[in-house]
């Protein structure tokens, strides 16, 4: 039996995926985003300008979260040609990536630019193009926009039904077990796996206007390629029985303005109980990055098959309340996160910032949860704040 004296953030996150009961509740969440856009700017406070993220997450005692890929798809019979601001930066036929469309990872992110994709198969071509601003730099979401989505003609359906048919699994497990061996028992590395089929799509595939002209244009054409997104994610859960990891997170974006309940219902929910059932099978829990609006949708969450709802993001930040969801989940799903970085920004009082902090622990009680900064500790919030925060949980028996 564990010490109770001497838990680490990732035995108590690993307690609470469990059903168990650790010591204190799992205090974790992102800081990369703080990290990333002050460094970005030349504003790191003194004292942290000359230390890593995994180092200034070891001094403040914040659990450390980060995400990782275990896994890539294989495009057989595909040619992927990345070029950022004219130059030629990638070429590859058969070319591994991460995920499809939005190959995460692959375009630059450490510098502004306009990053052209184009994919070539025997039976037609995608070209699509994401672009980073120096805002999102200076903000640590060093992550690009797609400004152009590769699904815009009729013939681009076909084209990307080529690419899913004759996409191939690939493992990359031991570069996840390297680098979350890295992270250590400060931390854990989030397995994460592409959108559901509906997210993909809205997001990366067509764009939110254009998906909602096609469900009702090209319903046809919508439903087969989502039914071919579906058997990816299938194939890709059940190709991880043999990865040794309690969990695994789909990276969702779901927010009530895209995804609304009627949608919700028809196009998420099936797709979260079938990807549950899999990873159940296997031991595993399944979660999702839900960062958004979730007014409306906490109750249709609590059916949905998923066991951590990740990043939960509520008011004042979204409309939906910290309550809301603590009444609708009592039975499931796991909050992780449920603290608005607006409450470590600097126009918000300490008073106001301790008395919310108190209220929730209050509320709380013994229920187990994973606390962290939703959707992330952001470049202006102040790093006091956190360092108070880790304390009062610290200090917080439960």
């Amino acid at each position: 039996m564990t010490d109770p004296q001497r838990w680490t953030v990732r035995q108590r996150l690993l307690a609470v995926l469990q059903g168990h009961r650790p010591d204190r509740i799992p205090l974790i969440s992102r800081l990369d985003f703080w990290y990333n856009g002050l460094r970005y700017q030349g504003r790191l406070p003194a004292g942290y300008s000359d230390l890593t993220l995994a180092e200034i997450h070891r001094r403040t005692g914040f659990g450390q979260e980060e995400w990782y890929f275990p896994c890539a798809l294989r495009l057989r019979g595909a040619e992927l040609v990345l070029m950022h601001e004219g130059r030629e930066i990638y070429h590859q036929t058969d070319p591994e990536v991460t995920n499809f469309p939005s190959l995460w990872g692959m375009i630059p992110s450490d510098r502004p630019g306009v990053t052209d994709i184009e994919i070539s198969t025997p039976v037609g071509k995608l070209s699509y193009r994401q672009q980073l601003l120096v805002e999102s730099l200076e903000s640590g979401a060093w992550r690009p926009l797609t400004v152009a989505h590769p699904i815009r003609e009729e013939e681009d359906f076909r084209t990307c039904e080529y690419v899913l048919e004759h996409s191939e699994f690939v493992p990359r497990y031991a570069g996840y077990f390297e680098r979350d061996a890295g992270i250590g028992e400060g931390g854990f590395l989030v397995p994460m796996l592409n959108r559901t089929p509906f997210q993909c799509l809205l997001l990366d595939g067509l764009g939110e206007i254009n998906l909602f002209y096609a469900l009702h244009d090209s319903p046809d054409r919508i439903e087969r390629l989502l039914g071919l997104m579906d058997e990816v994610n299938c194939h890709i859960l059940n190709s991880l029985a043999d990865f040794r990891a309690p969990y695994v997170e789909l990276c969702e974006n779901i927010d009530v303005s895209m995804a609304n309940p009627r949608l919700f219902k028809k196009y998420l929910l099936p797709a979260y109980q079938t990807y549950a059932g899999i990873a159940h099978t296997q031991g595993k829990k399944l979660g999702a990055h839900t960062d958004g609006n979730l007014k409306g949708l906490a109750p249709l969450l609590a059916d949905c098959g998923l066991d951590v709802c990740e990043s939960f993001t509520p008011a004042p930040l979204t409309a939906c309340t910290f309550e809301e969801a603590w009444q609708s989940w009592q039975n499931g799903p796991l909050i992780w996160g449920g603290i608005p970085s607006y409450y470590l920004e600097e126009r918000v009082s300490e008073e106001a910032f301790h008395r919310r902090v108190e209220e929730m622990l209050e509320l709380i009680g013994t229920r187990p949860l994973i606390l962290g900064i939703a959707d992330a500790v952001m470049p202006d919030n102040l790093i006091e704040r956190l360092a108070w925060l880790v304390a009062r949980v610290e200090a917080h028996s439960i």
